[in-house]
């Protein structure tokens, strides 16, 4: 996963969220998840993907936030991280939960 500051480079949007997935299911699995986690915290992205989406590349737009979710060999063909190189990148730690007992 990889996130990019844009705001001093883009009106539209201030973060991009670009994630790679090893395949189209996973792809839509990933895209049906984040919207429904985000869904129930009254985040709804402004256009709804079909259903068994089979493009290889899902845009979720939050406004401030725009998530791409790529099957791999669309992420490294389009390679969004070449096209705003010049973006901040967004170092993020991810905490591993404890086992439940």
């Amino acid at each position: 996963m990889r996130i990019l500051d844009l705001r001093k480079l883009a009106a539209f949007c201030d973060y991009f969220v670009i994630l790679s997935t090893q395949s189209l299911r996973q792809t839509n699995a990933i895209a049906e998840a984040l919207q429904e986690d985000l869904s129930r915290l009254n985040l709804k992205p402004l256009s709804r993907i079909p259903a068994e989406d089979k493009s290889g590349w899902i845009v979720l737009d939050f406004r401030s936030v725009i998530v791409h979710i790529f099957h791999k060999p669309l992420r490294e063909y389009y390679s969004l991280e070449r096209l705003w190189q010049d973006a901040k990148k967004v170092r993020i730690s991810i905490r591993k939960k404890s086992p439940t007992r």
